[in-house]
């Protein structure tokens, strides 16, 4: 599979109150279609990592491409056009529009893109909430929809712009056991369809799930293993 991501000797510093290297020499690899989680201690840097792969954070050293493009030092403007085509987000929470139907919710980042008609962007958000099993809720608001609902709706607005990699952080961490498994179950689905995903958890029932564990403590990775018969 060709590579989709590369993190080359990332270093991260916060410099308030005093200098702290929060992230320590990462390098590693994604591979097309890797479904893979990070997991670690609150503050091992975990998060703070995704905010660099996903180019919100470009205060590192160190390198990081994707999709074959260097993002390192790259304008704000090229970045946010880069992120709109290449990532989906889903986070904890699903900052869905809660006046807006899950539809409108899920054309967003595709309106924004502009790559495709409204209509165009309508037809693939029915595509996407169907694909999730949320094609029923369409019309509904965001508001009046559960969380484990929500959470869906917030994948499909992920996936709308096809893209490159869809990044978690704690996708799975507002969630109850049974929503939290149904969330679990629709990446790794779309990982089967060839999906790359990267994923921030606590959970280890959902990183156990994926093909793929980096494990971080103190801003470094200690191991990475693929996991076996996924």
């Amino acid at each position: 599979m060709p590579t989709v991501l590369s993190a080359s000797h990332l270093n991260k510093f916060f410099y308030d109150p005093a200098k702290f290297q929060v992230l320590k020499d990462i390098t590693f690899d994604v591979q097309a279609g890797d479904f893979m989680a990070i997991v670690g201690k609150s503050g091992c840097g975990k998060s703070t990592l995704l905010y660099l792969l996903s180019t919100m954070d470009t205060e590192y050293d160190g390198e990081i491409e994707m999709a074959g493009t260097k993002l390192t030092g790259r304008s704000q403007d090229f970045l946010a056009r880069f992120r709109n085509e290449h990532l989906g987000f889903v986070f904890q929470f699903h900052f869905l529009l809660p006046e807006f139907s899950a539809l409108q919710n899920v054309m967003l980042p595709g309106l924004k893109l502009g790559k495709y008609s409204d209509k165009e962007v309508e037809e693939r958000a029915m595509e996407k909430l169907r694909l999730i099993g949320m094609a029923d809720f369409a019309r509904k608001p965001a508001s009046k929809l559960s969380g484990g609902q929500q959470q869906r709706v917030a994948i499909a607005r992920a996936l709308i712009n096809d893209p490159t990699i869809i990044m978690g952080d704690e996708p799975t961490g507002n969630l109850d056991r049974a929503n939290g498994d149904n969330v679990f179950s629709i990446f790794h689905d779309l990982a089967r369809k060839g999906q790359t995903i990267i994923a921030v958890t606590h959970d280890p029932d959902f990183a156990a799930g994926t093909d793929r564990v980096i494990e971080m403590s103190d801003g470094m990775i200690i191991t990475s293993h693929e996991n076996k018969g996924q």
